[in-house]
């Protein structure tokens, strides 16, 4: 006699669609859409090389070095307004007008203008452009990645080399990058109502440390004792003269860890979304940090290399308890393993 046939479950191997409505390609040529796209990557490598050239002593002459940021700002519009499905007419053409203006009046108000919208758009694409990392090797690509398109909008914003009170500027930078990735991530479906318990906890302790190191690092400034000031400035000194670099807490603690675990919960759930906004901290601290005509490239570039070492440790530690196996009751339940995002380079909606 045949055993009784058991219940049916779904096949979770295979992976299911990209579960938000796209639109249509704007261009319908193949041909046409890959050499737009060469295009764009093309005009990124060589801002990206010439703004460099702000930080970096070479022959190239100095006059290349706002036109080169220009450009960026340019790419930074067209490939964000890509990837969120807005409007291209509308969006790239208020980012080249404001790259035109700016490089061609030289205006103090239309650089500091310019500078700040390059560190926004490229913060936040930095995180945008990412795809969900479905292995902990993925997951440092997609890190790379993002850090990669991040350290272009560092050199567009040394490029332009405007005349900004530097804390004012990173607090605007963040604020607007911060707003910016909510209204995104909030347009792709990723309402908080599917986080799950799990990751709603995760999503408030992030919260929580984000607002403990503020205001921490703002009370020990403000109303610390002369001692206490003294010995972190004394662990700073002694950091940079031993390590050419001190790490950046946000960055550590907060931005980095989020890109990794980040990526990696949404291959599972589209709410990985969410903890990808604290991300956009991170790489906004890292588009401002040479704003300052005052600060050393090798000392940033050092303090940066600590902060993606110690963040990309942290997020994989992280990673693991939170995109973790499911365990035997938890395996029964029918949900699917991977999820199917578009290609980097189409948009997400």
């Amino acid at each position: 006699m045949a055993a009784p046939a058991g219940r049916r479950r779904l096949d979770t191997t295979i992976p299911v669609d990209y579960d938000i409505p796209t639109r249509r390609p704007r261009l319908t040529d193949d041909r046409t859409a890959q050499l737009v796209i060469s295009v764009v990557i093309g005009a990124w490598v060589v801002g990206t090389l010439l703004a460099a050239t702000a930080v970096v002593k070479t022959p190239v002459p100095s006059w290349v070095e706002r036109p080169a940021a220009g450009l960026l700002l340019v790419v930074f519009g067209i490939g964000l307004t890509h990837r969120a499905g807005g409007h291209m007419r509308i969006w790239g053409t208020i980012t080249g007008v404001l790259a035109v203006a700016a490089v061609g009046t030289q205006a103090t108000g239309l650089l500091s203008a310019a500078a700040a919208t390059t560190a926004v758009l490229a913060a936040v694409w930095a995180v945008m452009i990412t795809r969900p990392a479905y292995r902990p090797l993925t997951a440092m690509r997609e890190y790379v990645i993002s850090l990669s398109v991040a350290l272009s909008g560092t050199v567009a914003v040394a490029a332009w080399n405007a005349p900004v009170n530097y804390q004012r500027f990173n607090l605007a930078v963040l604020a607007v990058a911060l707003g910016l990735a909510i209204v995104m991530v909030w347009s792709l479906g990723a309402g908080l109502h599917g986080l799950g318990r799990q990751n709603l906890t995760l999503l408030v302790g992030v919260a929580v440390v984000l607002v403990v190191l503020l205001v921490y690092s703002s009370l020990v400034r403000s109303h610390g004792s002369q001692a206490l000031v003294e010995n972190l400035d004394e662990l700073v000194i002694w950091m940079r003269t031993t390590f050419q670099g001190v790490p950046r807490p946000v960055e550590v603690f907060i931005g980095f860890p989020a890109l990794v675990v980040g990526v990696s919960l949404r291959s599972q759930r589209r709410e990985g979304w969410w903890i990808l906004v604290f991300a956009v901290l991170g790489t906004g601290v890292l588009t401002t940090s040479l704003v300052s005509p005052g600060a050393f490239p090798t000392y940033i570039a050092m303090s940066t290399l600590y902060s993606a070492v110690l963040g990309l440790a942290l997020g994989v530690v992280v990673t693991w308890f939170v995109v973790r196996p499911p365990s035997a009751k938890r395996a029964r339940a029918v949900v699917p393993e991977r999820r199917v995002e578009p290609a980097r380079l189409a948009p997400l909606k």
